[in-house]
């Protein structure tokens, strides 16, 4: 890379939000770069897909390379509780195992693009590589240590990169900028458009481990490679359960800051303290092998203000991040750039890359990512009316629909409206028989008032 060189596209990152934007741009004859501080490959949470991400896979022309990269099938998701006490089943049709408890199956409901019954636990290095190296092969330029630092948008028709590589700095003109920075928000820290959310200030400490019996965790031996998410009696606390390989499998303990802050020196102690809250999970990964030293990841939730204006456009986690439960972070990232590929593609056939341009991305993000945010909302207010929804055949279907991530092209899932209105009755009803298990944590994506 040398100084001076112009391309029609600069992409910051290389996660799925970038390498998917650099490949759908590619495709379309545009000269794209991408520009990722780290070498590749490197280590990275966030490792079971949902269905959503598989039409944008096979749109890209990368699917039969995740296929075939021996990464888990991922057929379903469970979530268990260490509350044993049963959901009484008032209206609902159910026939209730206990609070917090329910699984699903992906097949069960046919998801448009989607032509298999699963989708993928992946090894964050390797599937992050497998699809930067694809948008290489498309003819996306790829630049890995090269850090942007900051974007000079003194000229809005042609913005200019900053970067840092192991060599030199340089400056490389564009006519627009892609914001794929992932949690590190490039644009949203240097604009000042970054704004942390209201309610959710989540930590995350995690590891690998070898020779966990997943079986043994599992309420039935058919689902033991699903995703699972162990809920702790612990205040808005929970762990993730991600196959890796046959043997290897992701630990991680969510939790609000206030816990994580008075341990955050001793991630260890306070990964097993939290694990010691559920003495099923805890024996069995006492007899397992620790193969990653424990990792913390903050700030997890945050929005923007806005994620398009003239010459740019923030994608993926650089544009917002919620907490992670229901595992939508690949997929917002991939079909974020999905979605703004298009404006983009649209925009530079009109030679034109002002705001506007970009309206359609914009306005289809907001109604997906807030439905994500809504229905992860509802579930730490009242998860047991999550475990009555999806066990209820008057809304498992659409309860399915939101845990495929199929929240963008279409109108709000039904189901949803009838939570919110389920939540607002149990909370204005002290009597109510499920009061008592209201969450602390409230929000709504409207209260957010994020992008």
């Amino acid at each position: 890379m040398t100084e001076g060189t112009e391309y029609d596209v600069g992409v910051i990152g290389g996660g799925p939000a970038g390498s998917t934007m650099a490949s759908y741009l590619a495709k379309a004859g545009l000269d794209v770069a991408v520009f990722e501080t780290c070498a590749f490959p490197r280590e990275h949470v966030g490792e079971s897909l949902v269905p959503a991400t598989t039409p944008v896979l096979r749109e890209i022309g990368a699917l039969d390379k995740i296929e075939n990269g021996g990464f888990p099938r991922k057929y379903g998701a469970a979530w268990t509780s260490a509350d044993s006490r049963p959901t009484a089943p008032l209206d609902f049709h159910v026939s209730s195992h206990g609070w917090g408890v329910a699984e699903i199956s992906y097949m069960e409901r046919d998801q448009k693009g989607v032509l298999q019954p699963y989708s993928y636990h992946v090894d964050r290095g390797r599937f992050d590589s497998i699809l930067l190296d694809h948008a290489e092969e498309l003819g996306a330029t790829v630049h890995t240590e090269a850090r942007v630092n900051r974007v000079d948008f003194a000229d809005r028709d042609r913005p200019v990169l900053h970067v840092s590589t192991r060599d030199a700095k340089i400056q490389v003109p564009v006519r627009m900028v892609v914001d794929a920075s992932g949690r590190q928000t490039q644009l949203g820290n240097q604009l000042k458009l970054k704004v942390p959310d209201p309610v959710f200030n989540q930590y995350a400490i995690h590891t690998w481990f070898e020779g966990l019996d997943r079986e043994a965790l599992a309420r039935d031996d058919s689902q033991a490679d699903f995703i699972h998410v162990h809920f702790l009696p612990l205040e808005d606390t929970w762990v993730w359960q991600i196959p890796i390989t046959d043997t290897i499998t992701s630990i991680g303990v969510v939790t609000q800051k206030a816990r994580f802050k008075a341990a955050k020196d001793d991630l260890e102690t306070f990964f097993w303290d939290s694990v010691g809250s559920r003495p099923d999970l805890l024996k069995q990964l006492q007899s397992c092998e620790r193969l990653r030293p424990y990792k913390s990841e903050g700030d997890y939730s945050y929005g923007m203000r806005s994620i398009a204006d003239d010459g740019m456009v923030l994608i993926g986690d650089a544009a917002r991040f919620v907490d992670p439960i229901f595992s939508s972070g690949v997929s917002v990232a991939m079909n974020s750039a999905r979605l703004a590929s298009a404006d983009i593609i649209a925009a530079a056939a009109a030679g034109d890359f002002r705001r506007e341009r970009f309206d359609t991305y914009v306005n289809t993000l907001r109604r997906g990512v807030n439905s994500w945010y809504d229905f992860i909302s509802i579930y730490y207010r009242l998860n047991v009316l999550f475990t009555a929804f999806i066990d209820d055949p008057r809304y498992r279907m659409d309860v399915i629909r939101m845990l495929q991530g199929d929240v963008y092209d279409d109108v709000e899932p039904p189901a949803l409206a009838a939570m919110r209105d389920f939540v607002a009755a149990v909370e204005a009803d002290p009597q109510h028989l499920w009061h008592d298990r209201l969450g602390n944590l409230k929000a709504t994506a409207s209260a957010a008032a994020l992008f």
